[in-house]
């Protein structure tokens, strides 16, 4: 660490300080955790003394979460390293790499570094600016929560079947293929790094593999990601055959013909968009994050889905160039976010397991962010560059965001799970009495991703929308009148998302518990795992409160990658924002924030006051059977009947009664019949056929090698 150290500003007292603490962290594993507070108040010195510090702290960011994998090696025999050495390991490695991000973001400096590694002619070539900055920013606000969560989360794996070892190093390099894939800059270590990412979160999925479902999970993601990383291998590879090198600066002043533009754009689409999950590739996604433990589901659906979305940016935006946009690039985008958008939201209203259901709102939250992508590229093909780059910070908004509450949602669908044991809804109630804390970080993150103000949801949402009401500009009547559907398809999903959560947090928190388990739930009462999603809950209101420092902050990113910023100032002062022109709209959160605050301290005032005195409390009222029992409350399946009905077409719906009066219902994904059913009967057919080819003939199998020499050599002559 000392030779990156000292070519960096005020290094020597930074050093003699890390040196310090890391001598007494030996004596002590715990005094590591102070050791890398002092990283983090570093990495905060040198955005005052000088941005120049920030590809050298993400660096060591990486570093730090490679030496959690690699620390974790030992933890089936020694299981208190993981949260005495792995865990603050990668807290440390969170705050480098916020510290990094920030400041490669803010001061909007692109830094470049050439490592001799990879191949004898071709280096591992390194760049961050403020799109990988403001990226590493998002990885590492979320990695901070997951580091203080996971302690007390994977204590109930110390005595279970599975390797401690295998999660601490696969976590390590998960983590490090993320950053990684942010600093790179030539194909060949993209794809490295995107590989290190993705075999790494396999192993993850597959974690608790003595279950099929499991293994079948993993499965699916394994080969999804392998598919999804040749498509964009064939996208860098039509780039380089245009390009004189790998290298993204040599890709970026490539000379494309308009059609070899766009099958680069489409192969990349493919490759990211499957990779995010949006419709309708977006099978692994339900499958995978729910089996993961629930602070890799945190990191998966908080971090990994944005890296493929920083992928698509990075490819779209920087490497074709805004010159090189087609409006058609943008319908395709637009609609497919769109699509996932509702349908995200309609399958997640159908679902009981919560994990289950907050991965198909990434799917909805993702397809938001390609909307107000799909609406940057519109704006910015038919030559409205301001408008294009409000489309962009609106989907950047979202992207950090989603991040945020999502992240949020699964870590406290972890705590529910190892507190109550149960993951269905129809088997929970009454948490908020048991599980108070854990209830308001989690309805905070409900409000969030409804996108109700103050919160920050709302923020990004609203960016997106007034992206859309701007299709006035467009010359095309035909792409004025698609975009207004889109934003309608937009608000149709708000409104389901707000369904959804209210039906999450009434059927979990609110009422009496529904079995045995819920009912002798327990408090969370690690100090570490409250401030990890405590953490998370502040930035979701701040962002909400204050957006106009990230909007300023997004927009010089949009200015650094395209060269053009918002229409207008986005903000006057610090209090209202203005994403296009003050006429146009504005928005005054804080002024919001304090009015809704003033109305719920007079609400509980007054409510208070008539309340008090003479009260008698009694049950509802019960019309005459008695005490309300857990089978008379409502249930998740039937807040979501209603839905059902209306959108019946959207599912494949499976309704029966059982003897002894149960009543089954499955509710099935009608896109997997439509694009993967017959993609799997097709493999199983030519695999049958296939197998013929081995018959166990000994002369058949030189009759194979022969002809196939003969084709070779007609080919290659």
């Amino acid at each position: 660490m000392r030779p990156v150290l000292e070519f960096l500003p005020n290094s020597r007292l930074v050093y003699a300080g890390l040196r310090l603490g890391f001598e007494r962290a030996r004596q002590h594993p715990r005094f590591l955790a102070f050791a890398l507070g002092l990283l983090g108040l570093a990495g905060v010195s040198f955005l005052v003394f000088g941005r120049e510090a920030a590809l050298p702290w993400c660096l060591v960011s990486a570093a730090l979460a490679l030496t959690s994998g690699i620390s974790g090696v030992g933890a089936d025999r020694h299981p208190k390293a993981l949260a005495q050495l792995c865990f603050p390991l990668l807290l440390g490695s969170g705050i480098a790499g916020l510290c990094g991000g920030l400041a490669a973001a803010l001061g909007q400096v692109a830094q470049d570094l050439s490592l001799p590694l990879g191949l004898p002619w071709l280096a591992w070539h390194l760049h961050l600016d403020g799109l990988s900055g403001f990226f590493f920013v998002v990885v590492s606000a979320v990695l901070i929560a997951v580091a203080l969560f996971g302690p007390q989360y994977v204590r109930e794996y110390e005595h279970g079947p599975y390797s401690l070892a295998l999660l601490a190093l696969t976590t390590g390099l998960f983590v490090a293929g993320m950053q990684l894939v942010l600093l790179a800059a030539d194909a060949f270590f993209f794809m490295i790094s995107w590989e290190l990412m993705s075999v790494a979160s396999y192993f993850l999925v597959a974690y608790t593999h003595e279950k099929a479902e499991n293994r079948h999970a993993a499965f699916l993601y394994l080969l999804m990601a392998e598919v999804g990383a040749l498509l964009i291998i064939l996208a860098f590879g039509v780039l380089v055959g245009f390009a004189e090198g790998f290298g993204f600066d040599q890709m970026h002043s490539a000379k494309l013909s308009p059609l070899w533009a766009s099958i680069a754009f489409a192969l990349a689409l493919l490759g990211f968009g499957m990779k995010a999950g949006i419709v309708p590739l977006h099978a692994w996604l339900p499958e995978a994050h729910p089996v993961a433990p629930s602070h890799i589901s945190a990191l998966m659906s908080g971090v990994m889905l944005k890296v493929a979305v920083y992928g698509f940016t990075r490819f779209t935006f920087d490497l074709l160039g805004t010159e090189h946009f087609h409006w058609g690039w943008g319908v395709v985008v637009l609609a497919a976010g769109a699509a996932s958008a509702v349908l995200g939201v309609l399958y997640a209203l159908m679902q009981h397991n919560l994990k289950r259901l907050l991965a198909y709102h990434s799917v909805e939250n993702l397809g938001i962010i390609f909307m107000g992508l799909g609406l940057s590229l519109l704006f910015y093909a038919n030559g409205k560059p301001a408008l294009g780059a409000l489309g962009l910070v609106a989907a950047l908004y979202h992207t950090l965001n989603h991040a945020l509450f999502k992240s949020l949602l699964f870590l406290g669908a972890g705590a529910i799970l190892q507190r109550a044991h149960e993951s269905d809804l129809e088997r929970m109630g009454g948490l908020i009495s048991r599980m108070p804390v854990t209830a308001v970080l989690f309805l905070i993150g409900c409000l969030s991703i409804s996108a109700l103000p103050p919160f920050n949801g709302f923020v990004s949402e609203w960016l997106t929308y007034q992206a859309a009401l701007q299709v006035s500009a467009l010359d095309s009547g035909v792409l004025r009148s698609f975009v207004p559907v889109t934003a309608a398809l937009l608000a149709l999903t708000g409104g389901l998302a707000a369904a959804c959560f209210a039906k999450v947090f009434g059927v979990a928190f609110l009422g009496v518990p529904r079995s045995h388990h819920v009912q002798r739930a327990r408090r969370l009462e690690s100090v570490g795992a409250l401030a990890g999603m405590s953490w998370l809950a502040l930035w979701c209101l701040l962002l909400g409160v204050l957006p106009t420092p990230l909007v300023r902050l997004l927009e010089g990113v949009s200015a650094q990658l395209t060269g053009f910023g918002l229409p207008e100032s986005a903000s006057r002062g610090w209090l209202w924002l203005f994403p296009v022109a003050p006429k146009t709209a504005s928005y005054a959160a804080l002024a919001v924030f304090l009015a809704l605050s003033l109305a719920w301290i007079l609400a509980f005032y007054f409510l208070y006051r008539r309340g008090h005195p003479n009260t008698r409390s009694a049950y509802p009222w019960d019309c005459g059977f008695g005490e309300l029992s857990p089978r008379m409350q409502y249930s998740a399946t039937a807040f979501a009947m209603p839905f059902r009905r209306v959108f019946a077409d959207a599912f494949v719906v499976h309704e029966a009664i059982e003897p002894g009066l149960r009543y089954r219902l499955h509710v099935g994904d009608r896109l997997w019949g439509m694009f993967y059913e017959p993609i799997i009967k097709a493999l199983r057919f030519s695999v049958r056929h296939i197998g013929r080819l081995q018959t166990g003939n000994l002369r058949v199998y030189l009759g194979y090698s022969f002809f196939t020499l003969v084709f070779l050599l007609w080919v290659i002559s």
